[in-house]
């Protein structure tokens, strides 16, 4: 890494010769450069004097100061500049200590690494290291670099100082119009909200990364490639009314595990009703427990039916359809039914009373027979004696 500025930090009495280190590096971020959309070239910036037109060499570009509202220009060479007293160009110079909350990140500006220059700048560097560590303070402080003074604060940082350039306070612009007036927020949303920066967790760095600079180097390899450009995922609108709770809600689910799907799925126009799953499924319970029954009551009837039917009499088999709810074709298919078993007892009445007649006039032929035998019997041996 290379230093970029050499100077010092002056902690009263003690001085600390520090190499000064960019902590940020900008040239990965998405950048464009200009072309002429005619031919695709490449536009050139040429610096060109206002007064005859002519293109200025770096050699000859110098520094003016122009007041504001002023038209007029007042050159300022390096010289001029290196005559003002400026006891902070090559010294960082600590006013006091303050407590991290009280400075405002808008007045954050750049960040960079501080290193000990040399040996002899290692202990006292350890030294003021240590200090801001456990007394949880940071040094604020004036700086110049480049050409200007800033304000300038040192804290710890994983084992090293870090220097943060500020913005006077001046160069802090007004709230003014910006915040809205008084809002009036219930107290579940409140809740609400806390719940859901509860549930998110915490940050993993390591997740963060830029997907609008992916997607354009994905872009210009399509273009090299001549393949066809994928269409962009059209987006849903920020600028949507919906139903604060509800939002929140659907939030705090997805943040728990329920998925994206599950809160995409309901709509943010109504507040969910709490234990409407459960309801619907104690229903579907019921449901399934009165079908069960049903079907239990209807095996039932058909194992006892025969037996009913053999000790109940025809007239109430017949009428029990219509105790039951049964329609007339069931009456008349019972009355039937019932005809059909009186028919078949007279029947078996008939056919039996055919055999006791059939059998007793046997039993008188028999005898009839044996009376006559008999009698033959008698008038023989009567004749065979005389």
């Amino acid at each position: 890494m290379r230093s970029i500025w050499n100077g010092s930090i002056s902690f009263g009495l003690v001085t600390i010769p520090v190499k000064t280190y960019s902590a940020t590096d900008r040239t990965s971020s998405v950048s464009f450069v200009r072309i002429h959309e005619k031919d695709g070239a490449q536009i050139q910036y040429r610096k060109i004097c206002e007064l005859d037109g002519e293109e200025v060499p770096n050699e000859e570009v110098g520094k003016g100061y122009q007041a504001p509202g002023d038209d007029t220009i007042v050159p300022i060479t390096d010289d001029d500049l290196s005559r003002l007293p400026m006891p902070t160009a090559k010294t960082l110079s600590i006013l006091s200590f303050a407590d991290p909350d009280e400075i405002d990140p808008l007045q954050m500006d750049k960040a960079y690494y501080l290193g000990p220059n040399g040996a002899a700048a290692t202990k006292p560097y350890a030294l003021l290291r240590e200090a801001l560590e456990d007394h949880r303070k940071v040094a604020i402080g004036k700086v110049a670099m480049r050409g200007r003074e800033s304000l300038a604060m040192l804290r710890a940082h994983d084992g090293a100082l870090v220097m943060h350039t500020l913005l006077w306070p001046d160069q802090i612009r007004p709230l003014t119009g910006v915040a809205p007036d008084d809002v009036e927020l219930r107290e579940n949303e409140l809740t609400l909200a806390e719940t859901l920066m509860d549930s998110l967790g915490e940050l993993d760095p390591a997740e963060l990364h830029d997907d609008y600079r992916e997607a354009v180097e994905e872009l210009v390899t399509a273009k090299l490639e001549g393949e066809p450009v994928a269409p962009a995922a059209s987006g849903t609108s920020g600028a949507q009314v919906i139903d604060l709770t509800a939002a929140l809600e659907k939030s705090v689910r997805a943040a728990r595990g329920g998925g994206e799907a599950d809160a995409e799925a309901e709509s943010a126009s109504v507040t969910p009703i709490r234990g409407r799953k459960t309801a619907k499924k104690g229903e579907a319970e019921r449901g399934a427990a009165k079908k069960s029954g049903t079907a239990a009551k209807k095996a039932t009837e058909k194992k006892t039916a025969p037996a009913a039917a053999k000790k109940a009499p025809a007239k109430k088999t017949a009428a029990a359809p219509k105790a039951a709810g049964g329609r007339a074709k069931s009456t008349s298919t019972a009355k039937k039914t019932a005809s059909a078993g009186t028919s078949r007892k007279s029947t078996s009445t008939k056919t039996t009373s055919k055999s006791t007649a059939s059998k007793s006039a046997t039993k008188k032929t028999t005898a009839k027979k044996t009376a006559a035998k008999k009698t033959a019997a008698k008038k023989a041996s009567k004749r065979s004696s005389a």
